[in-house]
Protein backbone atom coordinates (compact mmCIF):
# COMPACT_ATOMS: atom_id res chain seq x y z
CA UNK A 1 0.00 0.00 0.00
CA UNK A 2 1.08 3.79 -0.92
CA UNK A 3 -0.61 6.86 0.05
CA UNK A 4 -0.93 10.24 -1.00
CA UNK A 5 -0.84 13.17 1.82
CA UNK A 6 -2.25 16.54 1.78
CA UNK A 7 -4.42 19.07 3.07
CA UNK A 8 -6.87 19.08 1.40
CA UNK A 9 -6.78 16.15 -0.18
CA UNK A 10 -10.01 16.08 -2.42
CA UNK A 11 -8.36 17.62 -5.52
CA UNK A 12 -5.82 15.07 -6.08
CA UNK A 13 -6.56 12.51 -8.51
CA UNK A 14 -3.03 10.16 -8.14
CA UNK A 15 -4.84 7.29 -6.80
CA UNK A 16 -6.87 6.32 -9.61
CA UNK A 17 -4.32 7.12 -11.67
CA UNK A 18 -1.08 5.68 -10.04
CA UNK A 19 -3.21 2.24 -9.06
CA UNK A 20 -4.32 1.62 -12.70
CA UNK A 21 -0.16 2.24 -13.44
CA UNK A 22 0.43 -0.78 -10.41
CA UNK A 23 -2.05 -3.10 -12.47
CA UNK A 24 -1.17 -2.20 -15.84
CA UNK A 25 1.87 -3.69 -14.76
CA UNK A 26 0.81 -6.57 -12.66
CA UNK A 27 1.78 -5.12 -9.43
CA UNK A 28 -0.93 -5.98 -6.49
CA UNK A 29 -0.51 -2.09 -4.63
CA UNK A 30 -2.87 0.12 -4.42
CA UNK A 31 -2.26 4.11 -3.40
CA UNK A 32 -4.93 5.89 -1.47
CA UNK A 33 -5.76 9.68 -0.52
CA UNK A 34 -4.92 10.69 3.09
CA UNK A 35 -6.06 13.59 4.47
CA UNK A 36 -3.63 14.78 7.48
CA UNK A 37 -4.32 18.30 8.74
CA UNK A 38 -1.76 20.78 9.05
CA UNK A 39 -1.29 20.53 12.55
CA UNK A 40 -1.29 16.68 12.63
CA UNK A 41 1.42 16.14 10.55
CA UNK A 42 4.45 16.30 12.34
CA UNK A 43 2.81 13.64 14.43
CA UNK A 44 0.67 11.35 11.90
CA UNK A 45 3.75 11.02 9.24
CA UNK A 46 6.16 9.00 11.98
CA UNK A 47 3.27 6.72 12.83
CA UNK A 48 2.07 5.94 8.94
CA UNK A 49 5.88 5.43 8.20
CA UNK A 50 5.73 2.83 11.02
CA UNK A 51 3.25 0.77 9.50
CA UNK A 52 4.83 -2.66 7.60
CA UNK A 53 2.57 -2.55 4.57
CA UNK A 54 3.42 1.25 3.70
CA UNK A 55 5.66 1.16 1.10
CA UNK A 56 5.74 4.96 0.38
CA UNK A 57 3.82 8.24 0.15
CA UNK A 58 3.52 10.89 -2.70
CA UNK A 59 3.36 14.36 -0.41
CA UNK A 60 1.34 17.22 -1.90
CA UNK A 61 0.15 20.73 -0.79
CA UNK A 62 1.00 22.14 1.92
CA UNK A 63 3.72 19.29 2.93
CA UNK A 64 6.38 19.17 0.07
CA UNK A 65 9.24 21.42 2.21
CA UNK A 66 8.24 19.87 5.97
CA UNK A 67 8.66 15.93 4.13
CA UNK A 68 12.18 16.46 4.18
CA UNK A 69 12.69 16.07 7.73
CA UNK A 70 11.85 12.21 6.93
CA UNK A 71 14.01 11.58 4.59
CA UNK A 72 17.23 9.72 4.87
CA UNK A 73 18.23 9.99 1.35
CA UNK A 74 16.89 13.15 -1.16
CA UNK A 75 17.88 12.90 -4.87
CA UNK A 76 18.77 15.74 -6.59
CA UNK A 77 16.05 17.95 -7.34
CA UNK A 78 15.39 17.62 -3.85
CA UNK A 79 18.47 18.65 -2.84
CA UNK A 80 18.59 21.48 -4.65
CA UNK A 81 15.09 22.12 -4.45
CA UNK A 82 14.64 21.92 -0.75
CA UNK A 83 11.29 20.37 -1.07
CA UNK A 84 9.95 16.68 -2.44
CA UNK A 85 6.52 15.25 -3.42
CA UNK A 86 7.77 10.98 -3.48
CA UNK A 87 8.86 9.54 -0.01
CA UNK A 88 9.39 6.11 -0.24
CA UNK A 89 10.57 3.13 2.11
CA UNK A 90 14.60 1.49 0.91
CA UNK A 91 15.29 -2.29 1.47
CA UNK A 92 17.62 -0.91 4.58
CA UNK A 93 14.34 0.68 6.34
CA UNK A 94 15.30 3.85 5.87
CA UNK A 95 13.42 7.00 3.87
CA UNK A 96 14.65 8.44 0.58
CA UNK A 97 12.95 11.16 -1.41
CA UNK A 98 12.60 13.41 -4.12
CA UNK A 99 10.76 15.96 -6.40
CA UNK A 100 9.58 14.90 -9.64
CA UNK A 101 6.48 17.86 -10.76
CA UNK A 102 8.96 19.49 -13.00
CA UNK A 103 9.76 16.32 -14.94
CA UNK A 104 5.78 15.61 -15.50
CA UNK A 105 5.10 19.70 -16.41
CA UNK A 106 7.78 19.24 -19.39
CA UNK A 107 6.67 15.99 -20.31
CA UNK A 108 2.64 17.35 -20.72
CA UNK A 109 4.64 20.08 -22.96
CA UNK A 110 6.02 17.65 -25.41
CA UNK A 111 3.35 15.51 -25.49
CA UNK A 112 0.95 18.51 -26.68
CA UNK A 113 4.01 19.21 -29.26
CA UNK A 114 4.47 22.88 -27.70
CA UNK A 115 7.85 24.06 -27.46
CA UNK A 116 10.01 25.81 -24.89
CA UNK A 117 12.65 27.16 -26.04
CA UNK A 118 13.13 30.45 -27.07
CA UNK A 119 10.03 31.33 -25.21
CA UNK A 120 9.13 33.73 -22.83
CA UNK A 121 7.28 32.00 -19.52
CA UNK A 122 5.56 33.94 -16.93
CA UNK A 123 5.32 31.27 -13.45
CA UNK A 124 3.03 32.16 -10.82
CA UNK A 125 3.79 30.19 -7.29
CA UNK A 126 7.46 29.03 -6.60
CA UNK A 127 6.72 26.93 -3.59
CA UNK A 128 7.15 22.88 -4.11
CA UNK A 129 5.70 22.37 -7.37
CA UNK A 130 6.34 25.85 -8.93
CA UNK A 131 10.08 25.51 -8.09
CA UNK A 132 10.37 22.11 -9.55
CA UNK A 133 8.40 23.57 -12.90
CA UNK A 134 10.48 26.46 -13.02
CA UNK A 135 13.90 24.20 -12.79
CA UNK A 136 12.47 21.86 -15.12
CA UNK A 137 11.63 24.71 -17.83
CA UNK A 138 15.14 26.30 -17.33
CA UNK A 139 16.43 23.10 -18.52
CA UNK A 140 14.44 23.56 -21.87
CA UNK A 141 16.82 27.01 -22.64
CA UNK A 142 13.38 29.85 -22.37
CA UNK A 143 14.59 32.90 -23.62
CA UNK A 144 13.13 34.51 -20.22
CA UNK A 145 11.20 33.90 -17.03
CA UNK A 146 9.38 35.88 -15.07
CA UNK A 147 8.94 34.76 -11.45
CA UNK A 148 6.19 35.69 -9.01
CA UNK A 149 5.89 34.27 -5.51
CA UNK A 150 4.50 36.04 -2.07
CA UNK A 151 8.10 34.79 -0.23
CA UNK A 152 10.60 36.64 -1.84
CA UNK A 153 13.35 34.92 -0.39
CA UNK A 154 11.56 32.35 -2.36
CA UNK A 155 11.96 33.96 -5.46
CA UNK A 156 15.61 34.77 -5.21
CA UNK A 157 16.52 31.27 -4.63
CA UNK A 158 14.78 30.04 -7.51
CA UNK A 159 16.14 33.04 -9.58
CA UNK A 160 20.15 31.41 -8.41
CA UNK A 161 18.57 27.78 -9.45
CA UNK A 162 18.10 29.06 -12.98
CA UNK A 163 21.19 30.99 -13.77
CA UNK A 164 23.28 27.80 -12.86
CA UNK A 165 20.53 25.22 -15.07
CA UNK A 166 20.63 28.14 -17.99
CA UNK A 167 23.03 30.81 -17.64
CA UNK A 168 21.45 32.12 -21.31
CA UNK A 169 18.18 32.91 -19.78
CA UNK A 170 16.96 36.48 -18.52
CA UNK A 171 15.51 35.77 -15.33
CA UNK A 172 13.31 38.82 -13.67
CA UNK A 173 11.23 38.39 -10.62
CA UNK A 174 7.87 40.42 -10.38
CA UNK A 175 4.06 40.82 -10.60
CA UNK A 176 2.10 38.46 -12.50
CA UNK A 177 2.39 39.83 -15.68
CA UNK A 178 1.32 38.31 -19.59
CA UNK A 179 2.87 41.74 -21.31
CA UNK A 180 5.54 40.12 -24.13
CA UNK A 181 4.94 36.18 -22.58
CA UNK A 182 4.07 33.26 -24.58
CA UNK A 183 4.09 30.95 -21.51
CA UNK A 184 1.77 31.88 -18.67
CA UNK A 185 2.44 28.86 -16.12
CA UNK A 186 -0.23 28.94 -12.64
CA UNK A 187 1.85 26.49 -10.17
CA UNK A 188 0.06 28.35 -6.97
CA UNK A 189 -3.03 27.27 -5.16
CA UNK A 190 -4.97 29.95 -6.52
CA UNK A 191 -7.81 28.16 -8.65
CA UNK A 192 -7.87 25.56 -6.00
CA UNK A 193 -11.37 23.72 -5.48
CA UNK A 194 -13.88 26.27 -4.84
CA UNK A 195 -11.54 28.85 -5.06
CA UNK A 196 -12.96 31.64 -7.90
CA UNK A 197 -10.09 33.74 -8.36
CA UNK A 198 -7.29 34.07 -10.48
CA UNK A 199 -3.51 33.85 -9.76
CA UNK A 200 -3.39 37.62 -11.70
CA UNK A 201 -5.59 40.45 -12.59
CA UNK A 202 -6.75 39.89 -16.43
CA UNK A 203 -9.71 40.36 -18.17
CA UNK A 204 -9.18 38.60 -20.76
CA UNK A 205 -6.06 37.14 -22.49
CA UNK A 206 -4.31 37.13 -26.12
CA UNK A 207 -5.36 34.02 -27.94
CA UNK A 208 -1.28 32.56 -28.68
CA UNK A 209 -0.63 32.31 -25.06
CA UNK A 210 -0.27 28.88 -23.69
CA UNK A 211 -1.96 28.44 -20.47
CA UNK A 212 -0.68 25.85 -17.96
CA UNK A 213 -2.32 25.65 -14.86
CA UNK A 214 -0.83 22.75 -12.23
CA UNK A 215 -3.96 22.26 -10.49
CA UNK A 216 -5.63 19.15 -10.91
CA UNK A 217 -8.95 19.73 -9.17
CA UNK A 218 -10.95 21.27 -10.45
CA UNK A 219 -9.98 20.42 -14.02
CA UNK A 220 -11.48 23.28 -15.20
CA UNK A 221 -10.20 26.44 -13.38
CA UNK A 222 -10.85 29.53 -13.55
CA UNK A 223 -7.81 30.46 -15.29
CA UNK A 224 -8.59 27.75 -17.49
CA UNK A 225 -11.99 28.65 -18.30
CA UNK A 226 -10.80 32.45 -19.15
CA UNK A 227 -8.05 30.76 -21.67
CA UNK A 228 -10.38 28.58 -23.41
CA UNK A 229 -12.82 31.31 -23.33
CA UNK A 230 -9.91 33.81 -25.37
CA UNK A 231 -8.85 30.85 -27.48
CA UNK A 232 -5.99 30.42 -25.84
CA UNK A 233 -3.57 26.89 -26.10
CA UNK A 234 -4.67 24.98 -22.85
CA UNK A 235 -2.27 22.53 -20.35
CA UNK A 236 -4.38 20.53 -17.55
CA UNK A 237 -2.72 20.01 -14.42
CA UNK A 238 -4.02 16.06 -14.81
CA UNK A 239 -1.58 16.38 -18.20
CA UNK A 240 1.35 17.17 -15.67
CA UNK A 241 0.38 13.67 -13.28
CA UNK A 242 0.22 11.55 -16.57
CA UNK A 243 3.51 12.95 -17.00
CA UNK A 244 5.03 11.83 -13.91
CA UNK A 245 2.60 8.70 -13.12
CA UNK A 246 5.29 5.92 -14.57
CA UNK A 247 7.99 7.94 -12.75
CA UNK A 248 6.40 8.09 -9.39
CA UNK A 249 5.66 4.38 -10.02
CA UNK A 250 9.45 3.43 -11.12
CA UNK A 251 10.29 5.25 -7.61
CA UNK A 252 8.00 3.11 -5.66
CA UNK A 253 9.15 -0.44 -7.12
CA UNK A 254 12.99 0.72 -6.95
CA UNK A 255 13.37 2.70 -3.99
CA UNK A 256 17.19 2.26 -3.42
CA UNK A 257 17.89 4.64 -6.14
CA UNK A 258 16.82 7.71 -4.02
Amino acid sequence: MFGIVGDPIAQVRSPEMITWEFHRRGIDALLVPLHVPVAEFDTVMPALMRLPNFGGFVVTIPFKTRALAFANHLGLQAQVLGSLNLLVRRSDGSWGGDILDGMGCVAAFQNRGIPIEGRRLMIVGLGGAGGAIACAMAARQPARMRLHDLNPQRCAFIQSCIARISPATVVDIGPPTIEGMDILINASPVGMLEDARLPLEVQTLPSDLVVFDAIVMPEQTPLLALAEHCGCTVVRGREMMLGQIPKLVDGFLSPDGI
